[in-house]
């Protein structure tokens, strides 16, 4: 059966194959983006996930569109990396404000719905580094450690109406946000992986993907990680 899928940040990178996994599979498929344009063949809704007001917009043009929002992936995501004592105060506010507080909004606008129709998947990127953290990321692995415990307590509350939700949590992951990764770095992490290299977006999307059918009915408050084996006992 046909769901209403919403992808935040589904213009590119991760958000952009877990929407084409959905649309390959015959979902109703809406993105939203930030900047450029949206994706070709896909449904797009340009909105700031940090605007509260925007975020309502793109729910209701979304839910005029293709109905109420059954399956939400919340991806959206930015990076500015510095090491904490060189890092502007503002550059910590960013990726805090769209990493976590966007998901929050987006989470709380399409809930009334996923309530009302007693049903609903709801799937949050986060990140390896919320578990293991990074050298010039307290920002960005703040912001996805927040995000899992948001997605555990969010799971408590609406359970009981058969509303899932769950986390990912990415490795390295051959995106455009990687790619500015200093080969140093890069390096280093994939010698920590037990399969040795890099992991890619439809790997990632075949996860949430699942995660979002029936057959995951009974997951949920799950932080599933995609990271090759990374960080292993952390």
């Amino acid at each position: 059966m046909s769901r209403s899928v919403l992808i935040t940040g589904g213009n590119r990178g991760i958000g952009l194959a877990v929407a084409r996994a959905f649309a390959a599979q015959g979902d109703k498929v809406a993105v939203t983006y930030r900047s450029g344009e949206p994706p070709e063949g896909l449904f797009g809704v340009r909105c700031d996930v940090t605007d509260a007001a925007a975020v309502r917009a793109a729910v209701e043009e979304v839910r005029v569109q293709q109905g109420p929002v059954e399956v939400l992936v919340s991806n959206a995501g930015i990076t500015r990396d510095q090491l904490l004592v060189a890092m502007a105060d503002e550059d910590f506010r960013a990726v805090i404000e769209t990493n976590l507080i966007g998901a929050v909004n987006v989470a709380k606008e399409v809930t009334t719905d996923m309530v009302k129709a007693r049903w609903g998947r709801m799937v949050f990127v986060s990140s390896m580094s919320g578990f293991t953290g990074a050298p010039g990321q307290t920002n960005y692995a703040a912001s996805k450690a927040a995000l899992i415990g948001f997605a555990r307590s969010l799971a408590r509350e609406v359970g009981r109406r058969r509303i899932t939700v769950n986390v990912v949590t990415p490795g390295l992951i051959e995106t455009d946000m990687v790619r500015e990764v200093t080969d140093a770095r890069r390096s280093y992490v994939i010698g920590q992986t037990a399969l040795g290299r890099t992991g890619t977006p439809e790997e990632v999307a075949a996860v949430v993907r699942f995660l979002a059918s029936e057959e995951a009915a009974y997951i949920t408050a799950g932080a599933i990680p995609v990271t090759g084996g990374a960080g292993v006992g952390q």
